[in-house]
């Protein structure tokens, strides 16, 4: 069975220093970091939820930056890029639900002699409160392949997407850790009936549900729950107050209360939304 915490602060709008928190129809979150040149994908809290870091790119999808604001003086800073930002680009950042570990995907060089220049994963390791240097995450099997968009649970498992170098062949893959390293990626097991490509996965820190964007005539936000065998069943899309435009890169503040996402036009203006979650994991 599911368990679900209560929405505690669903009237606390200090948490995120809004004047109103969402309910049941998705509002546009921070209208202000909607630049005019630019598109706004993906948005994530920090687990202390005292940062808020997003990704921006050019319009043409070719040069990404991800850029953090933060708390201070009762309100939030100006946008300034992340510290794990790079002259490549930077996308897909997730942070372990300890807090302890950032992942993200990027273009950046590999260590490894003879990996094509595309994206792949890193991770910045937390110590004693200072960020280490990125390092490359290594799936052996994926080293040819385009690998993106990390999400990991509280077993230290990650789920990303995985494609071949032009962006076709698009799927959920996930990789175990063992002793500090990670295994073989294996495509995820996903009910039978959906014959899309699939991208920008979330897993909840304990597995017990995963969201992920179809590919279609639109992206649209799908969930699936854990089968408790290793499967995954009664896969379904979020409903249509959600669904109506494209929408990506889902993210779900701590006890599954509010669900951030990006959405727009594909050639048009972005904008991250949120709203609350709790009801689409109710009658799975």
């Amino acid at each position: 069975m599911l368990m679900m915490s209560g929405c505690k602060n669903e009237n606390n709008t200090a948490i995120f220093l809004e004047d109103e928190n969402p309910k049941f129809e998705p509002i546009e979150f921070r209208k202000e970091l909607v630049q005019s040149d630019k598109i706004i994908h993906r948005g994530v809290f920090s687990p202390g939820m005292d940062e808020y870091y997003f990704t921006v790119s050019d319009k043409a999808y070719a040069d990404f930056d991800v850029l953090m604001i933060q708390k201070e003086n009762g309100g939030w800073s100006q946008p300034q890029k992340a510290f794990f930002n790079s002259r490549y680009s930077e996308h897909g950042m997730s942070f372990s639900p300890d807090g302890k570990i950032l992942y993200f995907s990027s273009t950046r060089p590999s260590p490894i002699d003879g990996l094509p220049d595309t994206w792949h994963i890193w991770k910045c390791e937390q110590v004693n409160g200072t960020w280490n240097e990125p390092e490359f995450v290594d799936i052996l099997n994926l080293r040819d392949k385009l690998v993106s968009h990390p999400s990991v649970a509280k077993s230290g498992t990650i789920y990303f997407h995985v494609s071949n170098l032009d962006y076709s062949d698009m799927d959920i893959y996930y990789s175990k850790q063992v002793n500090g390293k990670y295994g073989n990626a294996r495509k995820l097991k996903l009910p039978a009936g959906l014959n899309t490509d699939k991208c920008t996965p979330y897993i909840s820190p304990d597995e017990s549900y995963l969201l992920f964007a179809s590919i279609g005539d639109q992206l649209d936000l799908m969930i699936c729950f854990n089968d408790g065998n290793g499967g995954w069943k009664n896969i379904k899309k979020l409903n249509t107050a959600i669904n109506n435009k494209g929408q990506g890169n889902p993210y779900v503040t701590p006890g599954s209360d509010f669900l951030f996402f990006a959405t727009g036009e594909h050639l048009g203006s972005w904008s991250v939304k949120w709203v609350r979650f709790q009801p689409e994991l109710l009658n799975n």
